[in-house]
C-alpha cells in the first residue's frame, strides 16, 4: 500500500491566525492541506470561498486538498482551481452528471477526487474509478468538525482498496471524520492511505508536528 499521508483539516485551526497556522504546517510533516468548502446549502455550514483560498495559497507550497461540499458544484470548480486547489473533490449528489464534472476538473489541470458520505453506496462511483485520482470516504456526516467516527464506513474502505489492487489502479483512499489516535489504525488497516484530521492535529495536547507524527505511525 502507498505511504501513509496526513492531510490536516484547517477547519479546526484558529481562524484568527489562519495564515500562521498554515505556515506551521509547512515544516510539521504534513503532506497536504485539507480545505473543507461548505455552502450552507449542500451541508449546514459555511466556510472558505475562493478569495480566502487564494490568500492562504501564499502561505504554503503544500498541495491544497480541496473538498467541495457545495451544490451545484460545477459552477464553482474553475474558481477554486484558479484560487490554488491542487486536488478538487466533489460529491456525486452535488452534480447531475458525474462524468461531466470529472471532465471539468481535469480541464482545469487538477487531480480529481470523489467523496462518498456514510450512506452513499460504493456502486455510485464504480464506473468512474479509472478516471479519478482519489476516493474520499466520509466517516462522519459532513458539515461540522469534531464528530464521532462511524466504524461502518471501514467496509467501504476495504472494498475500494481490494478493487484498486485487483484492477491495478493508481488511486488514493482518503478518510475524513473523527480520525484520531484510536481510529487512525482502524482506517489504515482497512486500506486508507491519506488521513484527514483536524481536531486531533490542531487541538491536541502536543504540538502540531508531534500530533502528525503520532497519527502517521499508528
Amino acid at each position: 500500500m502507498n505511504q501513509i499521508k496526513i492531510s490536516p483539516s484547517i477547519l479546526s485551526c484558529d481562524f484568527s491566525e489562519i495564515g500562521s497556522e498554515i505556515e506551521k504546517l509547512n515544516n510539521s510533516g504534513a503532506d497536504l492541506i485539507h480545505i473543507d468548502v461548505m455552502d450552507g446549502h449542500f451541508v449546514p455550514n459555511l466556510t472558505f470561498g475562493p478569495p480566502v483560498i487564494s490568500k492562504i495559497r501564499k502561505c504554503s507550497k503544500l498541495p491544497f486538498d480541496v473538498h467541495l461540499m457545495i451544490s451545484p458544484v460545477e459552477k464553482y470548480i474553475q474558481d477554486y482551481a484558479n484560487a490554488g486547489a491542487d486536488i478538487i473533490t466533489f460529491h456525486p449528489e452535488a452534480t447531475d452528471n458525474i462524468q461531466r464534472t470529472i471532465g471539468v476538473i481535469k480541464s482545469c489541470g487538477k487531480k480529481v477526487g470523489i467523496s462518498l458520505n456514510p450512506e452513499t453506496p460504493s456502486t455510485v462511483i464504480e464506473n468512474y474509478l479509472k478516471e479519478i485520482d482519489l476516493i474520499l470516504i466520509m466517516s462522519v456526516n459532513p458539515g461540522f468538525a469534531g464528530q464521532k467516527f462511524m466504524p461502518k464506513v471501514l467496509e467501504k474502505v476495504k472494498f475500494f482498496r481490494s478493487k484498486i489492487k485487483s484492477e491495478n489502479l493508481n488511486i488514493d483512499i482518503e478518510i475524513d471524520g473523527g480520525i484520531d489516535f484510536k481510529t487512525a489504525p482502524l482506517a489504515i488497516k482497512a486500506g486508507a492511505n491519506i488521513l484527514v484530521s483536524g481536531t486531533t492535529i490542531f487541538k491536541g495536547e502536543n504540538n502540531i508536528s508531534e500530533n502528525i507524527k503520532n497519527l502517521r505511525k499508528q
